[in-house]
């Protein structure tokens, strides 16, 4: 049996046949105020989604010609035995689909995702016009009918601004825009590289010859970056889920030491007073600023969808790597704080207990760099017994993590 779900309107024709409209029908010498509604079986549209049954009226949905349920098109999901429309569709995004044709205003579930209810939307033609608006501003109506489907309004266009520097599949310019990203990214991590060649990095020095062409190549490299981050602040769905997002956090360290530097360099010509002291606070904040350069690579992650994914499940296996990380720091303590006492006294390489720490993790990781080792036969026994224990006891929680990783993998590769 399936679910029914009745349209408004019919709901309200049964309430008024029945006089249980919640007015006295003795009012007004026995007459009712309520106009009766009038809803024949043939107008009846029985609407099967998914499995579960809505019923509602051909002339509720013919108020919209121009979508899927209003036009004549939907007759070729009509199913002779289930005697109903059938859609495999969402169902959530179905109520509130059914909800526009009830009362002409949508309001999308938060239960569902922005890009998989744009789907159903377009799929059931929302986005286009519908003759019913065109009559409600012809009535006067205007203050109801505007939000139905307005494509001008500043909603829309946010919207689609943020999917199309969000998602490169929605159009070409998208693409296109993503696949100039990139190459700026490309761009500024090859200066970036090259800053630090012997051969080249004279050339980013000023006075040299290809300074002012490399100077204007980074900063249209930051112009791009910084207009980017512009709009997708501006479109960006929620104030404070703007910075919640990493990779917005990720863009503003990318672009944020090219600024600092500018600044740090403007008050390096201010400030005369103590030039050596200056300077020198100066080479640290260039310094740091250079270090935060490297973050542009991570910049990577956003046009990847499997890397965003391995993110996501690294997120979802967080217990597991925890106990990972657990059991390593328990083993290098204890490991190392023995081999410490063992060696100290012959062996000079372990003179403290964080040499022997380091000894440990090494050693467990079955890395070797060789740069530490236990010389008495007494620490070479210990040092055997930690290699085998190591790979045992961290063999465990990676077999956990590995299952973990592959199933939620394929339960996030599912809901694409």
């Amino acid at each position: 049996m399936f679910k029914s779900g009745y349209n408004r309107d019919v709901l309200r024709a049964k309430k008024t046949n029945n006089g249980d409209d919640g007015a006295n029908p003795n009012a007004n010498g026995g007459k009712s105020n309520a106009v009766p509604i009038q809803t024949t079986s043939a107008d009846l549209c029985y609407i099967n989604v998914s499995g579960k049954q809505y019923i509602t009226t051909h002339s509720c949905l013919q108020q919209y010609p121009l979508t899927l349920l209003g036009s004549p098109d939907k007759e070729l999901y009509w199913i002779p035995e289930l005697k109903s429309y059938y859609f495999n569709r969402n169902r959530d995004c179905f109520e509130s689909i059914l909800t526009f044709y009830q009362t002409g205003r949508e309001f999308r579930p938060l239960s569902v995702d922005d890009e998989i209810y744009e789907a159903e939307r377009k799929f059931f033609r929302i986005e286009m016009k519908a003759r019913a608006q065109e009559t409600a501003v012809s009535v006067g109506d205007t203050a109801d009918a505007a939000p139905i489907c307005c494509d001008g309004d500043w909603r829309t266009t946010r919207k689609r601004v943020h999917r199309f520097l969000m998602d490169p599949r929605c159009s070409r310019w998208a693409t296109a825009w993503h696949i100039l990203d990139i190459v700026f990214i490309c761009i500024s991590i090859t200066l970036l590289v090259m800053e630090t060649d012997g051969n080249v990095k004279n050339a980013f020095k000023e006075g040299h010859a290809a300074y002012n062409y490399l100077f204007g190549l980074n900063v249209l490299v930051i112009a791009f970056f910084t207009t980017d981050l512009l709009i997708r602040f501006v479109t960006w769905p929620g104030l404070l889920n703007f910075w919640k997002n990493l990779f917005n956090i990720l863009d503003i360290l990318s672009i944020l030491p090219f600024y600092v530097s500018l600044i740090a360099e403007a008050f390096e010509d201010d400030n005369t007073n103590n030039p050596t002291e200056h300077e020198h606070k100066s080479y640290v904040v260039l310094r740091v600023c250079r270090i935060f350069r490297i973050v542009r690579v991570f910049k990577f992650i956003r046009h990847s969808q499997d890397l965003i994914m391995i993110i996501k499940v690294v997120g979802h296996a967080k217990k597991e790597l925890c106990l990972l990380v657990l059991l390593l720091f328990i083993f290098s303590v204890s490991f190392g704080s023995l081999m410490y006492y063992i060696e100290h006294q012959s062996n000079d390489q372990f003179s403290t207990i964080m040499q022997g720490c380091w000894w440990a993790i090494v050693t467990i990781t079955t890395i070797g760099y060789g740069d530490i080792a236990p010389a008495t036969w007494l620490g070479k026994v210990v040092g055997s017994l930690v290699l085998t224990m190591g790979i045992v006891f961290l063999a465990l929680p990676m077999t956990i993590i590995v299952g973990k990783f592959s199933t939620v993998y394929e339960k996030e590769k599912g809901k694409e």
